[in-house]
């Protein structure tokens, strides 16, 4: 049988139901070539960004297919809520580890921690009580305990993209730096803490129930970092070890690319948190594995993951702009819309509290453990960074889907009143907040104020650990500014002396095991960019 006949078969073959499944998939990827092209035509102006340019799509598309459908659907496919978890969330937070800068990431570590981790646990209490205490007046429907926790787990979850759209990295490397951290670590808390909540049983509220809560909390986030660190080491030893370069680039990417899926299945696979084990796999890997690779792998791997990051990022907003007009979610509360604005209302303020309740007094707390006056956040930088974790984007959605939906389908009004609510504060979020960001940021924070920060901090960086004679030889170009001077060192700058200690470890004994900048001869560098930044 000839290609042209098989071809023929093929297209016989084909039902009307699969017909119309390659016409939808068809005008949604054109859609996303469209919100890509618009996007760049907008990006000159900074207010509108990638994210806000697909939600509009998504909008403007779902009210299209509303009219010509005749009110039935909004949508042009439907979707698994799992397919958000297993295919569109790992290449987003794999990406955002492959190319953290990590010399910034983990000069501001103690603090990033501080705001990532346990101010995700303060939002989480306040919002989660919050909504039991709210939203059980509001008379929405049956909820359980476990829902409300989860609405706390899912509205912890902030969406540092957005913001970082539109931060200039340069005027104020800090307040991004401090941004991008801890939006990617309160995105790995956020799903931690919703996956131990799946696993707690509530038939019986005690403190033995909180102690095994905190006990699946714990051992989630530790396994999950373990496994990461695992398969991120186990990718940099095969790569260095075997050389796949020498025959074959395309070998090399294919590894690294499904070394990194692998960290997340097998996260899944163990019930522990893919998210946290894909995101601590690619700081592993862009500071080992992708230093043994070849100089076109690396460029090749540089661009594909943030490529495949980028188009996740682009599917999601998109496909809620177009869920945000699903008639069957609005069936349920389109009796008692006031209703809805109600719980949309209090969830919003909700956010706005939770994040103003760990902001303030951790950056006071993060002020009394700093010597420099140069590394204290002020008032104006303290209220950015409450602003800037405002919005709520891919992984509250997904969540959201998760808890409150089967195969992106619900019929109980509270959970349809739960979808609708978040769809709406993800679109105001995103748009309003959006919107709003750079002005705020330019009003609040100068780029004067920025470049100064940017100079301050590097200063504040080594002359901590500097004693006078040391500074003059630094001048000179004679002495590392990453050398301790002794005990008092690691009690005044905790974060400062481990880093050095841990460069020294790391040069010792883990960049010759695993390779890495500087320990892989025959894999040039790159002159500049890229994930060397350390």
């Amino acid at each position: 049988m000839g290609l042209d006949a098989v071809a023929r078969l093929g297209v016989s073959i084909l039902s009307d139901g699969d017909q119309v499944s390659v016409d939808s998939i068809t005008l949604f990827v054109a859609l996303l070539c469209g919100c890509i092209v618009i996007g760049h035509l907008l990006e000159e102006s900074r207010w509108i960004n990638d994210s806000i340019t697909a939600l509009v799509i998504g909008l403007c598309t779902g009210g299209i297919i509303l009219l010509t459908t005749k009110g039935k659907s909004s949508h042009l496919l439907e979707f698994d809520e799992q397919l958000f978890f297993i295919y569109v969330l790992p290449p987003i937070i794999f990406n955002a580890g492959f190319q953290v800068k990590k010399k910034q990431f983990f000069r501001n570590f103690v603090t990033i921690i501080l705001f990532g981790a346990v101010g995700t646990l303060i939002s989480f209490s306040i919002i989660s009580f919050g909504a039991k205490e709210l939203l059980g007046k509001l008379d929405i429907g049956f909820l359980e305990l476990r829902d409300y926790l989860a609405i706390g787990a899912i509205f912890s979850a902030t969406d540092s993209v957005c913001t970082l759209q539109v931060l200039n990295q340069d005027e104020t490397p800090r307040l991004y730096s401090l941004v991008f951290g801890e939006g990617v670590v309160n995105d790995a808390t956020s799903v931690v803490l919703f996956n131990a909540i799946q696993k707690l049983d509530l038939s019986h509220i005690n403190s033995r129930a909180a102690l095994v809560f905190t006990g699946n909390f714990l051992y989630l986030f530790l396994a999950s970092t373990f496994l990461g660190v695992l398969i991120g080491l186990l990718s940099a030893y095969l790569i260095k070890k075997i050389y796949l370069g020498r025959h074959s680039t395309d070998r090399e990417v294919a590894l690294m690319i499904l070394m990194a899926y692998l960290s997340y299945v097998m996260a899944e696979l163990f019930d522990l948190s893919g998210i946290l084990t894909v995101f601590i796999c690619g700081i592993v890997m862009s500071h080992y594995t992708w230093h043994n690779v070849t100089f076109n792998s690396k460029v090749t791997t540089r661009h594909a993951f943030a490529t495949l990051s980028f188009i996740a990022e682009i599917f999601i907003f998109l496909y809620v702009g177009m869920d945000a007009l699903d008639i069957e979610k609005w069936r349920f509360v389109k009796d008692s819309p006031g209703k809805s604005v109600g719980v949309s209302a209090a969830l919003l303020g909700l956010v706005l509290v939770g994040r103003a309740c760990f902001v303030f007094p951790l950056s006071l707390l993060s002020n009394c453990l700093k010597r420099s006056e140069h590394d204290k956040f002020g008032l104006k930088q303290q209220v950015t960074i409450w602003w800037a974790g405002l919005m709520r984007g891919s992984v509250s959605m997904a969540l959201a889907y998760n808890q409150f939906t089967r195969f992106g389908h619900t019929q109980q009004p509270g959970n349809a009143v739960m979808i609708t609510s978040t769809i709406t504060i993800v679109l105001f979020s995103t748009v309003v907040f959006g919107l709003i960001t750079k002005p705020l940021v330019r009003f609040l924070l100068p780029s004067s104020q920025g470049f100064n920060n940017l100079i301050s901090s590097e200063q504040s960086f080594a002359r901590p650990l500097l004693t006078n004679e040391q500074e003059l030889e630094l001048e000179m170009g004679n002495v590392d500014p990453l050398q301790p001077s002794g005990l008092s060192i690691l009690l005044k700058q905790p974060s400062y002396t481990i880093h050095n200690h841990w460069r020294r470890f790391d040069d010792a004994f883990m960049r010759p095991l695993f390779g890495g900048r500087g320990f892989v001869p025959d894999a040039p560098e790159l002159s500049k960019g890229g994930c060397d930044q350390y």
